[in-house]
């Protein structure tokens, strides 16, 4: 399995609106993907840092998924609420409990 990596930084004041967005408008979208496991939301409510982790049966779904568009899409709906640009990182999953 792959796991790749979004940390992003927005406005304090904007994290309740970036959750709900990514609840109601990213988890359904990403249950359609191919190759696609599960994803998790982390943030720091006071400095508006977040970690999204998506989960991939393997690396390749998961470059594939960044080829469709479909990833810059997702991204783009948090951009007016950024206030610096995303960072992405992927990682081969090596334990998973």
């Amino acid at each position: 399995m792959f796991a790749r990596f979004t940390i992003v930084q927005v406005s304090p004041d904007k994290i309740e609106e970036t959750i709900k967005i990514y609840k109601e408008g990213v988890v359904p979208n990403a249950k359609s993907q191919k190759g696609f496991h599960g994803i998790t939301l982390f943030t720091d409510r006071k400095t508006g840092k977040g970690y999204s982790i998506s989960i991939w049966n393997s690396e390749k779904d998961a470059i594939a998924n960044e080829q469709t568009g479909y990833y810059k899409e997702q991204v783009g709906k948090f951009a007016e609420f950024m206030t610096a640009p995303p960072v992405q990182e992927g990682y081969e999953v090596s334990v998973q409990g």
